[in-house]
């Protein structure tokens, strides 16, 4: 009786201990299974960063400033009143000098209600007026005497190294247009609107042809 009631225990015990490891295997490969397809899933649903949403992790593209092609320089900025039937209206004066440095330069006025739109204006107007001073080593080629208006500008060439002697609108658009030796003295009105258009006749006004009579006839009286 007993090797009969031993045998169905065993047996059972042999039974018990088998689906315990079926389950366990059968636990294993199903967490397999759910990372493979966790792998697979979109990253947003997964709530990583890697996705090309608006979240941190993208990647954004550094790259290099642009170079303008001329330098600008705001000469002044006044308000201006105009009456009207219903009013006053008010607006803003931008004046802007610009300029490559290398001869030439060029300037325009832009008015508007807001002043960043008046100094855009003012800076696709001076585009379109823009002159070539032709330099000779860093200076301008004679002297020069210019009465515009009210304002009236004397020009002086000057040795390397001197700098630009000068004040007023007239240094800020020498130094655009490259001149780095020059004297100059303004008399007159002290308008900056005024006193650049004068330095622009000035600078619109130099012959490179009258420089080089000159140096012939120095040679010869030497």
């Amino acid at each position: 009786m007993t090797d009969i009631e031993k045998t169905p225990l065993e047996n059972e015990g042999e039974n018990e201990a088998t689906p315990v490891v079926s389950v366990s295997e059968n636990t294993a490969e199903s967490g397999k299974g759910d990372d493979n397809a966790l792998s697979k899933r979109n990253p947003k649903e997964r709530g990583e960063r890697g996705g090309k949403g608006k979240g941190r992790g993208r990647k954004r593209e550094r790259g290099g400033k642009e170079e303008k092609e001329f330098d600008e320089e705001v000469l002044d900025i006044a308000r201006v009143t105009r009456v009207v039937k219903g009013g006053r209206r008010l607006r803003f004066r931008a004046t802007v000098a610009i300029g490559d440095r290398k001869g030439r330069v060029g300037v325009g006025t832009g008015k508007s209600v807001e002043v960043a739109t008046s100094i855009r204006k003012a800076v696709s107007d001076a585009k379109k007026n823009l002159i070539t001073v032709p330099l000779t080593q860093g200076t301008i080629p004679h002297d020069l005497k210019v009465k515009y208006k009210s304002a009236a500008l004397l020009l002086m060439p000057a040795p390397v190294g001197t700098g630009v002697i000068a004040g007023g609108a007239f240094r800020k658009i020498a130094i655009l247009a490259g001149i780095t030796d020059v004297f100059a003295k303004s008399h007159g009105t002290s308008n900056p609107l005024v006193s650049a258009q004068a330095s622009m006749r000035a600078l619109s006004g130099f012959s490179p042809t009258r420089r080089k009579k000159t140096e012939e006839t120095e040679k010869e009286g030497v």
